[in-house]
């Protein structure tokens, strides 16, 4: 007789359930199943499980279910990720996709947060999406414990197909390579967005992964593109930032971790940020020239809203596009201060009203003032008035109002 213990239990755990599960030679399937929801749903928890045994064709087994309202999709994983323990199989037990999740994201997509969530904890993942974060990170690395990332691979997997994400950007981290090339299979076939890879240090990393992507692509048969953002979180990452930059199509952003950065340089991180000033510069510019966007790393303290907002600013005058975030109170502050202010709506506003005004003239050469305009700053402009009416900072037909307004004024 064989046994395998999977999931969570305990004073705290919520929207999950702990399996002990052994399967035996006779006596068929024996469920004992202690949840507080039982007189409501125990007979749809135990034609689950049923369900799941007969499809990886199971007939005598003892399982102990213990519940704290965990939802199908969660059953089904801790379940199947249990039989694995003592059956290995290929078979995979899927419930039906969420029709609000078949969606992908573009290369340029804004990225300003990204919420990082266990990846072995359903409860915080289950309602993610309605604090609007841009992107949310699915974590099997750091916020998993080493004995748990077996387990967690398949939570993720059917969270990616069953958890309604409100269509922030599905993210994936991975395990440090050659790890994490395990990881890929239970994310790939299942619509993930986009995949970080966790301290990275060369581009051969990003062409293991890409590798074992198009692999799976092809198995899966899997048209679109899958992005990657690599994080650097060593002085070797750091001196290696633009070939990694530039190693792949796919890759649309470098991530900065300063927690393991600061560790490897043998120093304290602060809030100032001396100490990981060059770093953050180094992977700023590796991107800007790579023409993809850097985003900064998390910042810890998640009761003090006001040092994140200075944090934010900081970020930005560096030239970071986005950053981590931990909790969902600091997605708000993130957003806020990473978008345009009104003083860069204006001037963005002005250089667009400029080069409209010079099309319709026929004029090759773009001015305000007594300055030249290289198309660049046009579309940097451009994409700042996007950003302020895509965040209701600005009105879709703001220019059409400019001019109407202009024109009362001159007939008055």
């Amino acid at each position: 007789m064989k046994t395998a213990l999977v999931g969570n239990k305990g004073k705290g755990v919520r929207s999950d359930c702990h399996i002990t599960l052994e399967i035996t030679e006779t006596n068929g399937i024996n469920i004992s199943l202690n949840s507080k929801v039982a007189a409501l749903f125990g007979e749809s928890i135990k034609i689950l499980v049923e369900e799941i045994f007969l499809f990886f064709e199971i007939k005598n087994a003892n399982i102990v279910i213990e519940d704290s309202g965990a939802l199908p999709f969660v059953l089904a994983a801790r379940i199947e990720s249990a039989i694995k323990k003592i059956i290995p199989s290929s078979k995979k037990y899927l419930l039906e996709s969420n029709i609000n999740n078949q969606y992908h994201t573009e290369k340029d997509r804004n990225r300003f947060s990204r919420l990082y969530l266990p990846g072995n904890s359903p409860s915080l993942m289950i309602n993610s999406g309605v604090h609007k974060p841009n992107g949310i990170i699915l974590d099997l690395e750091d916020a998993v414990a080493p004995d748990k990332k077996d387990e967690a691979r398949y939570l993720v997997r059917n969270a990616l197909k069953n958890v309604d994400f409100y269509g922030a950007e599905r993210m994936v981290r991975i395990n440090q390579i050659p790890l994490g090339l395990g990881d890929l299979e239970f994310i790939v076939p299942y619509n993930v967005n986009l995949i970080l890879i966790p301290k990275c240090e060369n581009a051969d990393q990003i062409h293991q992964v890409n590798t074992k992507i198009e692999e799976l692509k092809q198995k899966n048969n899997i048209k679109h593109q899958i992005w990657l953002m690599p994080i650097i979180e060593s002085a070797l990452g750091v001196m290696k930032s633009f070939e990694i930059a530039t190693s792949a199509d796919n890759v649309v952003a470098l991530a900065i971790g300063l927690e393991d950065y600061t560790a490897d340089l043998g120093t304290a991180r602060t809030n100032e940020g001396n100490e990981s000033f060059f770093a953050r510069s180094m992977v700023v510019n590796a991107c800007k020239a790579a023409g993809i966007q850097p985003i900064d790393s998390v910042f810890s303290d998640i009761a003090d809203m006001e040092a994140l907002k200075v944090n934010v600013l900081r970020s930005k005058a560096l030239g970071f596009e986005g950053m981590g975030c931990i909790h969902p109170r600091q997605i708000k502050v993130i957003h806020d201060n990473f978008a345009p202010n009104s003083a860069e709506i204006d001037k963005a506003k002005k250089i667009v009203n400029a080069f409209i005004v010079a099309q319709e003239k026929g004029l090759g050469v773009v001015s305000l003032g007594t300055k030249m305009i290289d198309p660049p700053v046009v579309k940097r402009a451009q994409n700042s008035i996007d950003l302020a009416i895509s965040m209701g900072k600005l009105n879709s037909d703001w220019r059409e109002q400019e001019i109407a307004a202009q024109e009362l004024q001159e007939k008055k």
